[in-house]
């Protein structure tokens, strides 16, 4: 009950916050009930997707202030675990999901031990490093279809299939991963004000001053990628069913694991709300300027120069992100 009460307290925030936040929920719930596009709806699907995705990024990388830039690798295991197991075995989501979880986490463990003794860039190097030798290994892989991938056939089952999370209308899977965003919310919101969290804070600030306070650096460490690593599994598991065709570029390269960095550090690393942040910004920025300055008129990667000044703009301003900006003016409105 206690843990439960932590989850749903946000009695920290100021009352602004709380209604903005309320007005986004709403909105987010009736939002497939207005006139909208496949592509609006892809769009809110993947800004859902990617806010996870930060979310599990911010436990490790915000709140311990290790850069995590292969978290990819773990998109992967998710989506693979969920898709070879409904393929070729027709186990349903709802149990490879946890699954493809649990692989994650016991690598994210194995790789995690070593990896942690490492510290600042070289940290970052090698979880790169890790990322990238698990995708090629996959692509040579021909259990898991290698450089080709996998694919699931809708034509097999008769949609909609709550079961194996196979549906005809993309607001079925909106309302899916819209119950994964509300609870990743919960458990965030009570895991910063856990033992843990302060924990991590305390090794952020100072790992000597923390150790010298009892607190294990390197299993606190251990412990919040395997969070973290979880967070994403979970979304890749969910991925893999809403595109329905997965290779290792597309759900492991370099690209994804920056992508999902930058949700956080963008928005706002060590809070709450930064990583929705970022993904609110980020995601419909990629998508669209793509849209209508690449397909519509015809200035393919105009959008990326672009994208990359609002983002360098933003960095420029507030090195703490878009949340750091909004501290930075209530503070001025204080004085």
């Amino acid at each position: 009950m206690e843990t439960l009460r932590n989850a749903l307290d946000f009695s920290d925030f100021p009352r602004i916050d709380l209604l903005i936040a309320g007005i986004v929920a709403a909105f987010l719930l009736v939002f497939p009930l207005f006139p909208h596009s496949a592509f609006a709806m892809a769009t809110m699907i993947q800004f859902l997707m990617f806010s996870l995705y930060g979310m599990g990024w911010n436990t490790i990388g915000g709140y311990g202030g290790q850069v995590d830039l292969g978290k990819a690798q773990y998109v992967g295991i998710g989506a693979y675990t969920t898709a070879v197991l409904l393929i070729r075995w027709d186990i349903p989501f709802w149990f490879s999901m946890p699954l493809g979880m649990c692989f994650a986490i016991l690598w994210s463990f194995i790789i995690g031990y070593p990896l942690f003794r490492l510290k600042g860039h070289y940290f970052a190097i090698a979880t790169i490093a890790t990322s990238l030798v698990l995708m090629d290994l996959f692509q040579v892989w021909d259990f898991v279809g290698a450089a080709r991938g996998l694919e699931i056939s809708p034509i097999k089952y008769h949609p909609p299939d709550w079961w194996r999370l196979i549906f005809k209308e993309d607001i079925s899977y909106y309302y899916v991963i819209l119950a994964f965003f509300v609870l990743g919310i919960l458990y965030v919101n009570w895991f910063r004000k856990s033992r843990l969290g302060y924990q991590l804070r305390s090794i952020k600030d100072n790992e000597d001053v923390a150790r010298s306070l009892g607190i294990n650096v390197h299993w606190a460490k251990i412990k919040t990628y395997a969070i973290a690593t979880a967070f994403v599994s979970m979304v890749g598991s969910f991925h893999a069913c809403y595109i329905k065709n997965i290779e290792p570029e597309d759900t492991m390269s370099l690209d994804i694991s920056i992508l999902i960095a930058l949700m956080a550090m963008l928005g706002g690393a060590g809070s709450l709300w930064g990583p929705i942040l970022g993904a609110a910004v980020l995601i419909p920025l990629k998508s669209y300027l793509k849209e209508w300055l690449g397909a519509t008129a015809g200035l393919a990667g105009i959008d990326l120069i672009l994208y990359a000044m609002i983002i360098m703009a933003i960095s420029a301003i507030e090195p703490r992100g878009i949340w750091g900006i909004v501290e930075k003016i209530r503070r001025r409105k204080r004085r």
